[in-house]
């Protein structure tokens, strides 16, 4: 805690010592145009003054995803996982290309372009990139899309500043890019707005998509979310789209993906929609093999905010906590990278227990939630971690936590 302490203080100090006044900004524009017939996206960054920027070193994987590259000033190409691009002085692009589908080895599709759409993650339109720039500036990002003809809209986790135009700001990052779920095409939505944020729920025209279904369910858990989570993004996305895309739900920083056929509620009791939904506000990642830590909170509330919101009875829950001790009897061990569903839904008891505890030895003064906005604050987090952060809590070790499960 102490070294992260000091670095939190140098990072406010460093912060501090640089006026705002005098920050110099520079635009950064992103260019998306969408090429169906072959499976591509052209993209081309622009910056306003190229001199403001002294590389970004871009991470291109080894899916050989990008090509043609072509840059105003130097670009150094090594090996087939990194490209490194000096921008020219003055007005500066980098364009290249990017091919959109993905198919995984099941046949099923992470992201998918057809004559009508393309559903993707902005992260791999721009991969990410260490950014070297001159000191006192600051990048400001908008993402323009150019539609095939015949394509309606498109839709981004990003606040709209024009026609299919986007402002892109994440506050904890130098490099600004179009990072989560973007849907465009001939596309249905459905929007409003909870509490502070702009909900929108966008499916290809056809796909089976139950954006009212959705739309309630979001509506009915939002106070019980935003109680436990306190954020309030300007904006959430929720996308989808039938088979072949994979058949689950995944999360982004503002928005997040569920498969059209996927329930809202299943028969065990779970909400693959909240699970997601929960990941997108607490932003708790794991590291050191504790992944069962954002899987089981996220299963945890999956859970229990559909029962604090009056969606479940007693017996009803009773029945979910029997379903999930059943399925996870044969688990010994939480720890690991990539947990599996046996596996979470063991950690899920684990919390229940731990929440239980926290109310007896705090005399129902804190409970687990306390424990989960303490995890939002901190970068990554592990099982040590988490333990430290429920014993300060109540002041005392925890038994619950004194188990096999965990080491």
């Amino acid at each position: 805690m102490p070294i992260r302490l000091n670095l939190l203080l140098s990072i406010v100090l460093l912060a501090l010592s640089t006026p705002l006044w005098a920050v110099q900004k520079v635009d950064l524009d992103y260019h998306v145009r969408f090429l169906p017939q072959s499976d591509q996206a052209e993209v081309r960054l622009t910056l306003e003054q190229g001199e403001a920027v002294r590389s970004l070193s871009f991470d291109l994987g080894n899916k050989g995803y990008y090509s043609d590259f072509k840059a105003d000033g130097n670009w150094q190409q090594q090996g087939a996982e990194r490209g490194i691009w000096q921008p020219a002085a003055g007005k500066a692009s980098l364009s290249y290309r990017v091919r959109i589908s993905h198919p995984r080895k099941s046949g099923s599709f992470d992201a998918r372009m057809t004559e009508d759409w393309a559903l993707l993650r902005g992260d791999d339109l721009v991969p990410s990139a260490q950014l070297n720039q001159k000191n006192a500036i600051a990048l400001v990002s908008r993402l323009q899309f150019e539609l095939p003809k015949g394509w309606k809209s498109v839709e981004t986790g990003w606040p709209r500043i024009g026609k299919n135009r986007f402002r892109i700001d994440n506050p904890s990052r130098l490099f600004d890019r179009p990072t989560g779920w973007i849907l465009a095409g001939k596309i249905g939505t459905r929007r409003s707005k909870l509490g502070e944020t702009e909900v929108t729920i966008a499916a290809p025209i056809g796909a089976g998509m139950r954006r009212m279904d959705i739309l309630t369910l979001l509506t009915f858990v939002w106070p019980e979310v935003r109680a436990v989570f306190p954020r309030d993004p300007a904006k959430l996305l929720v996308v989808g789209a039938g088979n072949p895309m994979w058949r689950g739900g995944l999360s982004a920083s503002n928005s997040l993906f569920m498969h059209a056929d996927r329930p809202l509620v299943s028969e065990n009791g779970t909400s693959s929609l909240v699970h997601e939904l929960v990941h997108v506000f607490s932003r708790i990642r794991d590291t050191d093999k504790s992944d069962w830590i954002s899987e089981g909170l996220a299963e945890y509330y999956a859970i229990e905010l559909v029962r604090r919101a009056g969606g479940m009875s007693e017996e009803r829950y009773q029945a979910v906590r029997a379903n999930l001790s059943k399925w996870s009897s044969q688990v010994s061990s939480l720890r690991g990278e990539n947990v599996s569903g046996a596996t979470t839904a063991r950690a899920v008891l684990l919390l229940q227990e731990l929440d239980r505890e926290i109310r007896q030895r705090t005399e129902n003064q804190r409970s687990l939630d306390d424990v989960s906005r303490g995890l939002m604050r901190m970068d990554l987090v592990s099982t040590k971690d988490f333990i430290e952060v429920s014993e300060e809590l109540m002041g005392e070790p925890s038994k619950v936590l004194d188990s096999s499960l965990l080491r």
